[in-house]
């Protein structure tokens, strides 16, 4: 069930709404934080970050947009805390993957992994890998680590290839390269170069690259 809904269904609002928007407080800060998020995640799934506002959260819950700000810093903390659990639900797919002694069949399956994810969650994927934040802000630590999970996750698969540092940059250069191909695929732009279909080009440059690898291991 929709959170929205299930609010809509299950919270009794007063039928003046300038009551419901200023005297609301019936949910705790942690409640109003998942609340929040919920209806922001509902809002992008099914419009896009486009239609993600202060005011639309706002109104999916029931709440005022000024109450949102005593619990988030603004709109872009927002969007943090949605990515990391796009970081989440990602990770939580590739560790699902079958697993494979065979580092490329490992790759290519974690590959898939994220295209799949791309696929069936356009607008999510689009925010967590093209959104831009604002110049100044700092992504905090809770939110790093989860980008580390995520790629200590392609590093473990690499691990018969290459180690230290370099398995590192391995793993990053893989997944900065994955999100090229899939950017410019998604954005139409990948016919211009060539016929190709994304995941073509994917496991192309996956199978050679650590073809690559395997050479120098």
């Amino acid at each position: 069930m929709k959170l929205t809904r299930y609010i809509l269904n299950n919270v009794q609002l007063h039928p003046d709404p300038e009551i419901n928007v200023g005297r609301r407080s019936d949910h705790s800060r942690d409640e109003l934080h998942e609340l929040a998020l919920g209806a922001a995640a509902d809002i992008v799934e099914a419009e896009g970050i486009h239609a993600l506002t202060a005011r639309r959260i706002a109104d999916a819950i029931g709440y005022s947009p000024g109450t949102l700000y005593n619990v988030f810093a603004g709109l872009d903390d927002i969007i943090i805390h949605l990515n990391g659990r796009a970081l989440d639900d990602l990770a939580g797919l590739m560790v699902k993957a079958r697993r494979s002694r065979d580092p490329r069949t490992h790759v290519l399956r974690l590959l898939d992994t994220y295209l799949a994810f791309e696929r069936d969650h356009p607008n999510r994927w689009s925010v967590l890998f093209e959104y831009s934040l604002a110049p100044s802000t700092t992504l905090p630590d809770w939110y790093l680590a989860k980008v580390n999970h995520a790629l200590s996750l392609v590093e473990d698969a690499l691990s018969p290839l290459t180690s230290g540092a370099a398995r590192k940059l391995a793993a990053r250069t893989l997944w900065a390269s994955l999100h090229g191909i899939t950017a410019l695929a998604k954005s139409g732009k990948l016919d211009v170069v060539t016929n190709q279909t994304g995941r073509h080009m994917a496991r192309h440059m996956v199978v050679n690259y650590l073809a690559g690898l395997a050479h120098h291991a």
